[in-house]
């Protein structure tokens, strides 16, 4: 199910372009989930909370104080995996997406066709960066957290807690798993905590510090394994 923001200052224009967008996922037998936002300070107000469940953002070039080209600026920095769409009445901005990476851009109001054609392109570029990402789900949500902001994951019983730099996320599950999927860059540094190494800033004989200024603990049984490893990636002393 892919997860789509609608930002647009016209309301009309939401709703049209939520329908037709519906109208494709049901003949398709697909299904989606839409956040509309009718300004793009609303918009990176309610992502800095929620970053991680969005796959995909249609941004309307013209509206009021920021711009669509503002605020995919502004969603890029936050997220350089996001997948955005520009749709606007004019044809002057067409080159302009190119600077924040834009999946597409649309004319208003976009057709069937194009529309189908920016969804199998969103998908593909998901699929793309799966290598990149991390998945995980809640009872009520599915987060893709790019692995180049994780800062670490650590175990709580149950509880797995993924930690980046602007938010936690905490999900069910086993460390062991998460280690496994996560691949060599993360570094297990104590039964409780698993380490993304470009993260440390650190080390001391007990415990690592991480950008940010965190201490995490390194256990006895992890020392060695951890010394060796950050001296292969250049981190140690």
């Amino acid at each position: 199910m892919l997860r789509i923001g609608i930002c647009d200052d016209q309301s009309e224009a939401r709703m049209l372009l939520e329908n037709a967008l519906e109208n494709i996922f049901e003949q398709d037998g697909a299904g989606a989930q839409f956040f509309q936002f009718s300004s793009g300070e609303g918009l990176l107000d309610w992502y800095d909370k929620h970053q991680g469940e969005l796959d995909l953002v249609f941004l309307d070039m013209e509206m009021h104080n920021l711009s669509g080209l503002e605020t995919a600026r502004a969603l890029r920095a936050r997220d350089e995996s996001l997948q955005l769409v520009f749709c606007t009445g004019y044809s002057d901005y067409v080159y302009d997406g190119y600077s924040v990476g834009a999946l597409g851009y649309l004319l208003k109001p976009p057709s069937d066709e194009k529309l189908r054609d920016v969804l199998a392109r969103a998908r593909a570029a998901l699929l793309k960066n799966l290598d990149t990402t991390y998945i995980c789900r809640t009872a009520d949500s599915l987060y893709r957290i790019p692995l180049a902001q994780i800062l670490y994951f650590s175990s709580d019983r149950r509880k797995i807690h993924c930690v980046t730099k602007n938010r936690t996320y905490t999900f069910y599950g086993k460390l062991d798993k998460v280690a496994a999927s996560v691949g060599a860059e993360f570094l297990r540094i104590h039964q409780r905590h698993l380490v993304h190494i470009p993260a440390i800033t650190s080390v001391e004989a007990s415990s690592v510090t991480l950008a940010g200024g965190e201490t995490l603990p390194v256990s006895r049984a992890n020392r060695t394994q951890v010394l060796l490893a950050l001296t292969r990636s250049g981190l140690e002393g």
